[in-house]
């Protein structure tokens, strides 16, 4: 194929991943990022010594990864390491109980045991339906839906395997404790979805997680971003940070350029958005542009809910606290709570935490002595009306003092570094439409072809990546969307030797 100018708008990791396939076979790629570092939604933020990885801290699928360096003629453990963590999760019922979701499945029955030794005999029968739900769709997620017809071609396996069903549905039929039905259907929030009512096609998340196991990046997430942005310069990608695109300027039903903060534009072959798929559309096109993604359809999709985190650093460690690396705190309420955050878009009282504490595994991130966290709560996205400028701090108060009450005692006097996120945050910096943490929300209606295609239906040489197109969000789905994307832009195999690569500096 001839070379292309291709213009990479956002550096989260499907734009990353896109722009360095792309290099890698010789085309001339551009990459605009609005921030002042690479990473998108996994931007790492650095106070007072602490990093704090931004958003997505599960790693999976080390080989969505190591294909891209691969591709390049380079091996992924030059440029950032990963290491295994075992158990992936530990998951706290709301008396403060917690269950260790271990790797090995044989290690993970033992822990039914510790909650309901009656179970032990469903969760097999679960794990055999979920490795089928693995093996039917697996291959799925890093090809494109661009035809109806693609989409029909899964169907008879969608029915056959009943994977319409709600994920809490499908693990009810085989789990009866009310906490360990929790413990195994709580994936689809990793993505932006409700358990209760996406398809448990999402089962495929749990099963990545058991075929590749979880992982942490040491030096944390930015740690990979900053590694894909290495090899994209590597391979003669160019960078402008601070530079928001404003436009994106079409003729007919081509995509010419982009229009920068200083009102010139930068023309290109092919334009590749990883921004927000519904903040493309109706804010970088001008609405009589568009015939398919009209403003009001861009306003009736479902999407994701938001999300809260608050990052702190505490001047003591926590070692003998009850939390591990990943950890899970279930409230009382589990139906009734998402119900509130996803349906009734009201900002509960109560939440559901997940809490990350990456000094257990990672000392490098924080000072000698010291301890780093990020807590977060699901809430409704910007739908809600929540006045988040009043009820950012209040809301902040009562979580920290859970935490302090039930899980790291005197908290409030330990904290030497703090930032915080909500839905204004996402909509205002992160451009998420709605301010929805996961953008487009996963359901059997916005699955696969239903989704917003990789490749524009608006505009022949227009392409999406990240959590708004196929497959969706989480690391290693937005890793394959740019997969999708450059393939289609280039399906050719890369040719070894064609670019002189830099050489890896320390």
């Amino acid at each position: 194929m001839d070379r292309k100018r291709i213009i990479v708008i956002g550096s989260g990791f499907g734009g990353l991943g896109a722009a360095c396939r792309l290099a890698a076979k010789g085309h001339d790629v551009t990459l605009y990022e609005k921030r002042d570092k690479l990473g998108g939604r996994a931007y790492q933020y650095d106070i007072n010594g602490f990093k704090f990885d931004g958003g997505p801290t599960v790693m999976t699928v080390p080989d969505f990864f190591d294909e891209i360096y691969t591709e390049a003629g380079r091996k992924r453990e030059d440029y950032f390491k990963l290491t295994p963590l075992d158990p992936f999760y530990r998951i706290f019922n709301d008396e403060g109980r917690a269950f260790n979701y271990w790797h090995g499945t044989d290690e993970t029955i033992e822990e039914i045991r510790k909650f309901n030794p009656a179970d032990v005999d469903g969760y097999r029968k679960y794990v055999r339906l979920t490795e089928e739900v693995f093996r039917s769709f697996n291959g799925l997620t890093d090809r494109p839906f661009l035809q109806l017809t693609d989409m029909l071609k899964i169907m008879p396996d969608i029915i056959r395997l009943q994977a319409f069903l709600g994920t809490y549905t499908h693990v009810a039929r085989y789990i009866k404790d009310d906490f360990l039905r929790r413990v195994f259907s709580f994936h689809p929030l990793l993505v932006g979805g409700n358990p209760f009512d996406t398809p448990s096609v999402y089962t495929l998340v749990a099963q990545f997680e058991k075929q590749w196991g979880v992982h942490y990046a040491i030096g944390g997430t930015g740690a990979a971003v900053a590694g894909l942005g290495k090899l994209f310069t590597d391979l003669g990608g160019k960078i402008y940070l601070d530079s928001e695109i404003t436009e994106i300027v079409t003729n007919g039903r081509q995509a010419v350029g982009v229009r920068l903060p200083d009102g010139t534009v930068d023309t290109a072959d092919v334009i590749i958005s990883n921004g927000d798929v519904a903040h493309t559309y109706r804010y970088l096109i001008p609405e009589q542009y568009r015939r398919k993604y009209t403003n009001r359809k861009i306003d009736r999709m479902a999407y994701s809910m938001s999300l809260v985190v608050i990052y702190f650093g505490t001047k003591r460690r926590y070692l003998d606290s009850k939390f591990h690396h990943h950890n899970i705190i279930l409230n009382k309420r589990y139906k009734g709570l998402l119900s509130d955050i996803f349906a009734a878009r009201e900002l509960p009282e109560d939440f559901s935490l997940y809490l990350h504490m990456p000094t257990i595994t990672d000392e490098s991130i924080a000072p000698a002595g010291t301890e780093s966290f990020y807590v977060l709560a699901p809430v409704p996205h910007l739908d809600s009306g929540t006045d988040w400028k009043a009820t950012a701090k209040p809301y902040r108060d009562r979580v920290m003092r859970y935490l302090e009450d039930n899980y790291l005692p005197g908290l409030g006097g330990e904290i030497i570094a703090e930032h915080m996120i909500d839905p204004l945050h996402f909509r205002d910096t992160l451009n998420s439409y709605k301010g929805a943490a996961f953008s487009v929300r996963p359901s059997l209606m916005q699955l696969a072809w239903f989704r917003p295609h990789n490749r524009s239906e608006e505009f022949d040489n227009l392409y999406f990546v990240g959590a708004g197109t196929h497959p969706g969000a989480g690391v290693p789905a937005v890793l394959a969307s740019g997969k999708i994307a450059a393939e289609l832009i280039d399906p050719e195999p890369v040719r070894q030797g064609a670019r002189e690569l830099k050489p890896v500096t320390a």
